[in-house]
């Protein structure tokens, strides 16, 4: 098993996947991360919202305070990754409100 293939790792996505509401999942990760850890996954998904909207990196720089190396790896990742950062932006862009 890949290091992402495992029982443990396997249990946190049921465990996250068996949240019903943003307050559940709100107390699950402030007691599972560091406010830190909790800042920079939602960074990466603002940067990659960001250039999904086609935005450059210096103003993505500007607008978030991410660095370019992670602009570049999250630029990587929706590129060349497993599609994982499209599939989410793509149902947030369903949840919005019109």
């Amino acid at each position: 098993m890949t290091p992402l293939k495992n029982n443990d790792v396997t249990e946190l996505y049921r465990a996250i996947l068996s949240l019903e509401n943003e307050e559940e999942c709100a107390l699950f990760f402030e007691d599972l991360c560091t406010i830190n850890e909790i800042v920079s996954l939602s960074q990466r998904l603002s940067v990659a919202k960001k250039l999904d909207e086609g935005k450059t990196f210096s103003t993505i720089t500007t607008e978030t305070g991410a660095s370019s190396a992670t602009i570049g790896r999250v630029n990587r990742c929706l590129s060349y990754g497993n599609g994982g950062y499209k599939n989410i932006i793509e149902k947030l862009k369903g949840g919005e409100k019109k």
